[in-house]
């Protein structure tokens, strides 16, 4: 279990970051939207403490879509007028603000797909009005390496924490933007704040995949077990082909031509 816990979610983070070397930033923040660090956690909870738990945990997870489009709106704002170090520590303050409200709400499937669906429409309007400048290649470690130690360190953390903290909190810190962190920083350090705003613009975009997921697995673990988490995947696969179409479209925030 604990070499699963610590080769899967890093396996998906590589190929996630080759496919933006590929395809760019928004392509990478899109696919970051789909549930490959919150899907495994889950699942790890779900063997280790039950699925009971785990649904519970899947449902405080989708109320948390909020605090985490809330780290990447801040982010992504702050970064176009500070320093990666401003725009982080901005952005993890909000995150924690937002997260620690939401853990004092009753805990409720229908109220957590609320707060979900409204922060992914207003998502597409609150991010700064910038396009994408394209700039060199970066070296190619990119620390990478750096991406995929956080993904395992935050599954041992969560699953390790989660008898002591509970399902709400084992949720909330599933979404916990530690590997958004990671891809913000170094996008803001080597291709600027407006690569890094569209990477996390993508990012809300590709969050349809994830409520999906989290969603699915709420309403489904309970009855189905184990399998709720393929059905999952699979609902969250059909609404990446949906979102698709939202990506290829002009955000409303990138109408407005950035400065030069």
């Amino acid at each position: 279990m604990l070499l699963l816990k610590l080769l899967v979610i890093p396996g998906f983070l590589l190929l996630i970051s080759l496919a933006g070397r590929r395809w760019g930033p928004s392509v990478a923040g899109w696919l970051s939207g789909l549930p490959v660090v919150v899907g495994p956690i889950l699942l790890f909870l779900a063997l280790e403490q039950g699925e009971a738990f785990a649904a519970r945990s899947a449902t405080a997870a989708l109320s948390a879509m909020f605090a985490m489009i809330t780290f990447c709106v801040v982010y992504a704002q702050v970064a176009q007028r500070r320093g990666w170090p401003w725009a982080l520590g901005i952005a993890l303050a909000a995150w924690a603000l937002v997260a620690l409200v939401l853990s004092w709400l009753p805990a409720s499937l229908p109220l957590a797909s609320l707060l979900a669906a409204v922060a992914l429409l207003a998502a597409p309007y609150l991010f700064p009005a910038v396009r994408p400048v394209m700039q060199r290649p970066t070296r190619t470690s990119d620390k990478l390496m750096l991406r995929m130690i956080a993904g395992a360190l935050l599954t041992l953390a969560v699953t390790w924490l989660a008898s002591t903290v509970g399902e709400r909190w084992s949720g909330l810190l599933a979404v916990f933007p530690l590997l958004g962190s990671v891809m913000a920083v170094f996008s803001q350090q080597t291709r600027g704040p407006a690569f890094t705003a569209a990477l996390l613009r993508a990012t809300a975009t590709g969050m349809y995949c994830f409520a999906a997921f989290c969603l699915t697995v709420a309403l489904t673990l309970p009855r189905l077990g184990l399998p709720a988490f393929a059905l999952g995947v699979a609902v969250s696969a059909v609404m990446l082909l949906v979102t698709r179409r939202l990506l290829v479209r002009t955000p409303p925030s990138a109408c407005v031509a950035a400065p030069k």
